[in-house]
Formats: structure tokens, C-alpha cells, sequence
């Protein structure tokens, strides 16, 4: 130690006596700088001497402390200390010269070459500083003798072991799948037994493969559904690939019917019950957004991967019939039934409503359906029940919130975020709620409903309210109305584009059903009809759109409040057009940014509406802004668009590779 600080004082005076040598030669070659040089060499001698002295006092202080019983010395102590002074080591302990230097010698070296990355400030702080040198790592933990003391002690404490068992730890956590096949009912059982055995067998060997890589185990629970458990460390690498065991599925049983998996994955649970827990809801959430996806559940939320496929219908009525039969008994249990949809209802709402409204008056309950008529996207519906006397079975939000008791029955049709409600107080203020609804699954949905009917197969929320009618029961007195019929076929209508979009077999028979409850098909349309204004509105937003990477993208800041309807219709107008795969309408309302996105099926406009806070369904979407520009809002769909192709193609390639 104390030839440490000997080489400190003779490097100082070494120095000093250059300055002196220099002088003295100067002096020499004009004598009359003597009068100068003198006294600055004596000045310089004094705080030459001076410094020297201080920085040994204050090495002393130091290092040995003061007071009249010695302290321990920072000489004896077993961890790496040094002492470093305007960035370069003045002094450091023998256990720094063995573990760090290796017995060499950094005297005045600079510190960051000895230790990168050192950060005084950071050193400082209670918790010190992570560094990685020479091969292992290490904490440092640093303060000065006093806040003007140019002298930094840093101390560092060798936790090479701890740290990498604590890394080795948090990477061999294990994560919990759980796998479903989701064509499974509808695909695999519509096949001869040979084919659905080598099917099967084929998405068997797919998962072991899959799982088997990542030193995981896989359990088949049933006939559909796996159950893996997997390392942190694999579950990373798993992700990175965007669940490629999404796409090596898919690829099976093309000629026979597509095969799709939905995998919900627990991540980060403290105990394996508890991943067990967060990877069935994440599975609930992947077949809720149309399955063929994998969603991974963790403490901060959800994250989603896939989803790039139509959802398979599903044939089956049974459930249709079970849930009938439970929202019946809730009904006569009740004293008053409301029915509300979402903000800026459509025909698809406002028809769903109404199609509930009817099963009320088969149940002999009085209802409601709460509706801002000045908002809402179904003028034309409403105004033909207001000719027709049933004006008063519409009522505002208000109206509601001020009429609603604890015996209230709330029934929410076609929107299942809270958000996104006609009156999200009514929805707070009512005890017992029903959800009704299409729409694929999102973060955030309301969790506290009795029945929660959510089907993302359906093609809209008034095919699946025309299913629930036809078990309702009632006199035939109670029947539909021809004009309650159409509400319904125009919803379908609507959400179908004429029967073009995500039809199924039950889509059909909905339709037929309300065909012979009395719907005209004529009066329906008559419904879809604009008026001169709004189709001027309309074309001037079809032709303010710019073409991005296959989407169409039109903003605008000069459409009517009472104009709105024509927002989802210019969006539906610009698929029309040549090379448009999707489209994405935004428009300033004055309170925020509306946008509306459609497309034709091959780019999943709901994944891209989610980063904007919406949600919707695959083919039909949207989003509220409330802090943003119109600006702003393209350049963010810009992104988002730019970033979704991406990942399209970085799954493609990854799956061509794999082939």
C-alpha cells in the first residue's frame, strides 16, 4: 500500500521537477526571466508540496480513518477496493491486485480501462452497478469521503456464482401450453377412420418434434388436446419463431381440410398450478379470437402470434340451445331488461337488440333497448320501428341509468370491451350482465358477466340472436315481426357484406329462418340506402385515399357529426378497388379520431386496429383515438401496416425454410 502511494508522490514531484528543469533552461537562455522564474518555481515548489501533502492526508483519512482507536483499513479488507481521483486509479488493495489486475499494476491508469463501463453516479446508487470484466461479474458499490471530495472509493463485490445461478434459475423455469386442435370436431371427424388415424398421427409427430427440441415433455389429455411444459429458455426461442409450430400444423391435411391449433401459454407463474391457471386463460383467449393462434399470458398482460386464418364454423346448435335455456330463466327472474350495444351502434347492433328485444316479450318481460339515436349508425332502422308504434321500446342511455335497479337484467349485444359501450355507467351500475357477441376476443373483456355467449365463428351478432330466438319458446302470438325479422337480416346483411364475407352453413339457415318470419329482402335494402349528401361525403373519402402496401388509407377532417354513417362505408367502397387488400378510414370528430378498417379476408385488420386500442373481427374493425391527430394517425397505421407485413413475411420465409 504504501508503495502504491510512493508511486503517487514521486510521479508528482517528477513532474514538478521537469516544470523546473524547463524553467531553469529558459532562464538561461535570457537572464532577465530570472526575476519571474524564481518566484514561480518557489510558488510551484509550495503547491507542489502542498498537494502532496494533502492527498497523503487525505489517503490517510482515508484509508485508516481518524479518532483516537484505529479503524480497519481498506488494505485488510478481503473484496477489491480501489481509489480512483479525476478518472485514473490512485490506489487500490491487494485483493484488487489478485482478483482484478491478476497482481499487476494500475497505478493512474484510467478506471475505465480496468473496469468498462464504470459509472461513478450509477456506482453510487443503492444498489449499485452490474459490470462483466475479465471474465466474470461483478457489483460495484461506490462513495466519496464527502460531497466536494475529489477521491471515489469503489468497493466490488464477485458474484460471478450467484448470477449465473440466479440466470440459470430464471431460464429453467418452467412455462406451461396448453394445445388444442380446433378443427378437430368439424375437420377430423367428417373422415374415414384411416385418414383421421394418419392425421392424427401427423400433428402428433409435429408436437413431439416440436416440444422435443426444447427438452420440454408432451401429454395428450384428450383427443384434441395436448398439454406441454417447456424451459424459459426454449419458451424465448419458441416465441422469437413466432410459434412456427403454428404453420408446420396448418401445412397438414391440406387436400382432406385444414388442420389449425390454438396454444395458450402460462409464463412467469410463481408455482406450476399457477402457469397451469394463466395458460388456460390464455387459451380461452386464442379460440375466442378465431383460433389458430397462440397467445401467451405473463403478469404485464397478453401478447398474440398467428391468427392469420378464417375461423372455422362450428355446426353444432347445442350450445346455442343450452345458452337459450339459462338467459331464459335469467329473464323471468328479473324484474326489467335492458339491451344495449355499442357506441355508434350499426344495423348489426341495433338489429341483435331487437332481435333480444323480442325474446324478452316471448319471455313476458318488459325491455328496453338503450340507443343514442343521435349517434347511431341505424337511423334508418330505428325511425321504421318509430312509424310503426314502437318508438317507446327505444330509450337513451340516461333514460336507463336513471330507471335501473339491483333486479335489472343488462344484456350487451355485439361489443364485449367495456370500453367500447353504449353507456359504460349503466354497464357499471347493473348487477347481473349478458354478453352477445361476434367479435374476436380482446384484452380487457368484460369478465364479470352470468352468461358470456361469445362466439368468433358467427358471422354477426344478429345471426347469433336469431339462433337464440328460434329456442325461446313462447305463444305464437309472441312470434317475430316481419319488421323485427328484417332488423335481423340487415344486421347479418351488413356484417356479411351481402353474404360475401364469413358465411357459414348457419349463416344461411339464420337467414332463412328470418326469410320466413317475413323479412323482405327489398325492405332491407332500402335500408343500406344513402342519401345524396352522404354519398357526396362518402365518394370524397374514397377519393382522398392513398394506396400503402396493399391498404388503402384515407383521412379526413371534414365529415359531419350526423355524417359518420359514411365512415364504414367508404371503407367497405375501397375494397373495391384493384389491389386493395385492406382498407382504414379516419376521420377527426372534434372529441378524437374514428377509424374504421375493413378488408377481404387476407389481412387481419383486428390484430392491426389492437394496436390502436380498438379491436373487432378479422375482416371488420376499428378504433377510437381520443389524443391524436389525423396526422399522427396515419403516419401510426403507416407503421403498424409496415410492421404486420413484416412479420407476414418473416413467418413466410420461416415456413418455406422449414419445408
Amino acid at each position: 500500500m504504501n508503495k502504491r502511494i510512493w508511486t503517487v508522490d514521486l510521479t508528482i514531484l517528477t513532474l514538478g521537477a521537469a516544470c523546473a528543469v524547463l524553467a531553469g533552461m529558459l532562464a538561461a537562455v535570457k537572464p532577465m526571466l530570472l526575476v519571474v522564474v524564481v518566484p514561480v518555481l518557489a510558488v510551484m515548489g509550495l503547491l507542489l508540496f502542498w498537494n502532496v501533502k494533502a492527498l497523503r492526508r487525505r489517503m490517510a483519512k482515508l484509508l485508516h480513518g481518524s479518532g483516537e482507536k484505529a479503524q480497519s483499513t481498506f488494505a485488510s479488507l478481503a473484496m477489491p477496493v480501489v481509489v480512483v481521483s479525476g478518472g485514473s486509479i490512485v490506489w487500490y488493495n491487494d485483493a484488487f491486485s489478485q482478483d482484478v489486475l491478476g497482481g499487476g499494476d494500475a497505478c493512474l491508469v484510467p478506471a475505465g480501462r480496468v473496469m468498462p463501463g464504470l459509472d461513478e453516479k450509477k456506482a453510487a446508487a443503492k444498489e449499485g452497478q452490474p459490470l462483466r470484466f475479465g471474465g466474470r461479474r461483478w457489483t460495484v458499490y461506490g462513495s466519496r469521503a464527502s460531497a466536494d471530495e475529489a477521491l471515489f472509493v469503489a468497493y466490488l463485490v464477485d458474484d460471478t456464482v450467484l448470477k449465473n445461478r440466479a440466470d440459470e434459475y430464471l431460464a429453467a423455469r418452467p412455462a406451461v401450453l396448453l394445445i388444442a386442435v380446433d378443427t378437430y370436431d368439424e375437420v377430423l371427424k367428417e373422415m374415414k377412420d384411416s385418414d383421421r388415424a394418419r392425421i392424427a398421427g401427423e400433428v402428433d409427430y409435429a408436437l413431439e418434434q416440436f416440444v422435443g427440441q426444447a427438452t420440454g415433455f408432451l401429454r395428450r389429455t384428450s383427443a384434441s388436446r395436448y398439454v406441454a411444459v417447456v424451459e424459459e429458455r426454449y419458451l424465448s426461442q419458441i416465441i422469437a419463431a413466432r410459434f412456427s409450430i403454428l404453420d408446420t400444423v396448418r401445412a397438414i391435411g391440406d387436400e382432406q381440410g385444414t388442420v389449425t391449433l390454438s396454444i395458450g401459454v402460462g409464463r412467469g407463474g410463481e408455482t406450476l398450478r399457477e402457469g397451469m391457471d394463466m395458460a388456460a386463460q390464455a387459451l380461452d383467449m386464442a379460440l375466442g379470437r378465431g383460433g389458430d393462434q397462440a397467445a401467451v399470458k405473463t403478469e404485464d398482460g397478453f401478447a398474440f402470434y398467428g391468427g392469420v386464418s378464417r375461423s372455422v364454423e362450428k355446426r353444432s346448435k347445442v350450445k346455442s340451445r343450452i345458452i337459450a335455456s339459462a338467459l331464459k330463466d335469467l329473464i323471468e327472474q328479473c324484474e326489467e331488461v335492458f339491451i344495449m350495444g355499442h357506441k355508434r351502434s350499426d344495423l348489426d347492433c341495433v338489429g341483435a337488440a331487437v332481435g333480444m328485444l323480442r325474446f324478452c316479450k316471448m319471455c313476458k318481460k318488459s325491455a328496453s333497448v338503450v340507443v343514442n339515436r343521435r349517434q347511431s349508425f341505424a337511423a334508418n332502422l330505428i325511425r321504421e320501428f318509430e312509424k310503426a308504434g314502437f318508438g317507446d321500446d327505444f330509450i337513451s342511455p340516461e333514460q336507463a341509468e336513471n330507471a335501473i335497479t339491483k333486479d335489472t337484467l343488462l344484456i350487451i349485444v355485439d361489443v364485449h370491451m367495456p370500453q367500447m359501450l353504449e353507456s359504460n355507467q349503466l354497464y357499471e351500475m347493473a348487477a347481473n350482465v349478458v354478453v352477445i357477441d361476434h367479435h374476436r376476443k380482446g384484452v380487457g373483456y368484460i369478465d364479470n358477466s352470468v352468461i358470456f355467449y361469445h362466439e368468433p365463428y358467427a358471422s354477426s351478432a344478429s345471426e347469433l340472436v336469431t339462433e337464440l330466438v328460434q329456442y325461446a319458446g313462447g305463444e305464437k302470438e309472441d312470434k317475430m315481426t316481419p319488421l323485427e325479422a328484417q332488423a335481423l337480416l340487415a344486421g347479418i346483411t351488413l356484417d356479411t357484406r351481402n353474404f360475401a364475407l364469413h358465411t357459414g352453413v348457419r349463416t344461411f339457415e339464420a337467414a332463412a329462418y328470418l326469410r320466413r318470419m317475413g323479412a323482405q329482402t327489398q325492405e332491407v335494402k332500402k335500408l343500406f340506402c344513402d342519401t345524396l349528401e352522404s354519398y357526396t361525403y362518402k365518394a370524397k373519402l374514397v377519393a382522398a385515399a392513398q394506396v400503402y402496401e396493399g391498404c388503402a388509407i384515407s383521412v379526413s377532417d371534414d365529415v359531419p357529426a350526423d355524417m359518420m354513417v359514411v365512415v364504414p362505408q367508404a371503407a367497405n367502397d375501397l375494397l373495391s378497388i384493384s389491389g386493395v387488400e385492406a382498407s382504414f378510414v379516419a376521420v377527426d370528430t372534434g372529441s378524437g379520431i374514428n377509424v374504421s378498417a375493413r378488408s377481404m379476408g387476407d389481412v387481419n385488420v383486428q390484430v392491426i386496429m389492437e394496436q390502436l386500442g380498438g379491436g373487432g373481427h378479422l375482416t371488420m374493425a376499428g378504433a377510437q383515438l381520443r389524443e391524436a391527430t389525423l396526422k399522427e394517425t396515419k403516419q401510426r397505421l403507416m407503421d403498424i401496416i409496415h410492421e404486420y407485413r413484416e412479420n407476414l413475411g418473416a413467418e413466410a420465409r420461416g415456413a418455406k425454410n422449414r419445408a
